[in-house]
């Protein structure tokens, strides 16, 4: 599992290659890295996120007070699964965990 870092999202496509490499099975917490060859991500949606940021940044710039604002947090979680697969043994796994996917990458 590669945790989120900023050391890390900036490395995806490095990560994810060296994952394919070795043929390490890893999962991420943002799509990209599935995007990018990874195995797995399952996370927040970061679009869900950013449309959070602005609904407050709207509120605050119509005047409310930051400490009035509710704490919300991203009620939206996906599940990306490469379908590529790197070696033959891991692709039964993909294909019975790809009904459970939000998207599937072929």
């Amino acid at each position: 599992m590669v945790a989120p870092d900023a050391f890390f999202n900036s490395r995806s496509e490095q990560l994810a290659a060296l994952a394919l490499q070795y043929a390490v099975p890893t999962i991420y917490q943002y799509r990209r890295f599935a995007a990018a060859g990874g195995l797995i991500s399952y996370g927040a949606d970061i679009a869900d996120a950013y449309r959070l940021v602005g609904a407050y940044t709207a509120q605050i710039l119509k005047g409310k007070k930051p400490e009035d604002l509710p704490v919300q947090r991203a009620t939206k979680v996906e599940l990306l699964i490469n379908a590529r697969p790197p070696r033959r043994s891991a692709s039964t796994y993909r294909r019975s965990c790809s009904k459970l996917a939000d998207e599937v990458i072929e």
